[in-house]
């Protein structure tokens, strides 16, 4: 990772900075978000964080989550703050679509632009751009790019807490996408004094009781195993959503539940939202999901775990992703 002059003359001097993540935003969003806002507080920067709209409920206890502002919620003083910024810090998305309305607003504002992310296919919305589709997770390269700035004395406890929320986040636990290099970052965090256990602890064991008897509904009445094809899929429809009073971020992780069987190699998570139809396709080996979603279903994001959405029927979504198997099939049983 090589950091521009221009770039460090930038941040170095204090300045008004927006630091932005995707909708929807997971624990490498969040966590790549608040550690950059931690880390160039420490330079007397003026720094909000906004993401288009909100997040998780585990979340909400990671320390400056609940200073955020969303543009879903406080759409007029997102764009306030906004046109005072001198700079924009994108981080975990690489796409001014992925931001929807927001990114429509900001792309009038003549801010520079830093993107850091991991994602394939990056578009040119940036004057400086970190782009590293091999990194485990966005939170990773901000700490490889504190590092690289001559800043390590700067990852305090605050700033190591958001970035192995996105490093456990990301890597399910350290399970899958994981390298040398992301476990030094790890090792190195817990050295600095971050408390992993607190960290998976606020993670995994916030739940409340219905997202248990969600899921419990999700693997009873809800899962569909192919055996033919090693592809497990669960769906919700929006009774489902209803039934079960279902909120942002209480589904994140049931896909990969299916993974945990061992003939699965293919998980397919399709739920019914109130204007489309999201599907989130985990994978084992070298089986590509993201080109599946790519081709497909208008998505992407990485080769074992992708995301996308259709505007067609919860039923022809789940027809069309049945359909789609024969085509995989190959693939699917050299993963």
């Amino acid at each position: 990772m090589q950091i521009s002059s221009e770039l460090r003359a930038l941040l170095t001097l204090p300045r008004n900075v927006a630091i932005v993540s995707h909708r929807n935003p997971d624990g490498d969003a969040i966590g790549s978000a608040l550690a950059m806002r931690f880390y160039l507080e420490q330079y007397g920067h003026k720094v909000h964080v906004l993401f288009p709209s909100d997040y998780p409920e585990e979340f909400e206890t990671l320390p400056g989550a609940g200073d955020s502002l969303i543009w879903d919620i406080s759409t007029e003083e997102c764009k306030q703050v906004l046109q005072k910024k001198e700079l924009f810090v994108l981080l975990d998305f690489n796409a001014w679509s992925r931001i929807d309305r927001m990114g429509e607003y900001m792309r009038q504002i003549s801010a520079k632009v830093l993107m850091i992310d991991h994602h394939l296919y990056p578009e040119p919305i940036a004057d400086f751009m970190i782009s590293d589709p091999e990194a485990g997770s966005t939170c990773e390269l901000v700490f490889q790019f504190i590092q690289e700035m001559g800043d390590s004395l700067k990852i305090n406890p605050m700033v190591g807490e958001a970035i192995m929320t996105g490093l456990i986040t990301d890597t399910g636990s350290f399970k899958y996408a994981t390298s040398p290099e992301t476990l030094r970052i790890a090792a190195s965090l817990v050295e600095r004094g971050v408390d992993l256990t607190l960290v998976q602890d606020r993670i995994f064991n916030s739940q409340k009781e219905q997202n248990l008897r969600l899921l419990g509904h999700c693997l009873v009445n809800r899962m569909e195993i192919l055996p033919e094809y090693k592809t497990g899929i669960i769906w919700l429809s929006k009774k489902d959503y209803d039934d079960f009073n279902i909120k942002r971020g209480d589904t994140e992780g049931i896909v990969n539940y299916l993974l945990s069987l061992k003939e699965v190699r293919l998980a397919v998570f399709i739920h019914n939202q109130p204007s489309v139809v999201k599907l989130s396709l985990r994978s084992k080996g070298n089986l590509d999901v993201q080109e599946i979603c790519r081709k497909h279903f208008n998505g992407g994001g990485h080769k074992n775990a992708a995301g996308a959405y259709s505007f067609d029927s919860l039923k022809s979504t789940l027809q069309k992703v049945k359909d789609l198997l024969p085509v995989y099939k190959e693939a699917i049983y050299k993963s």
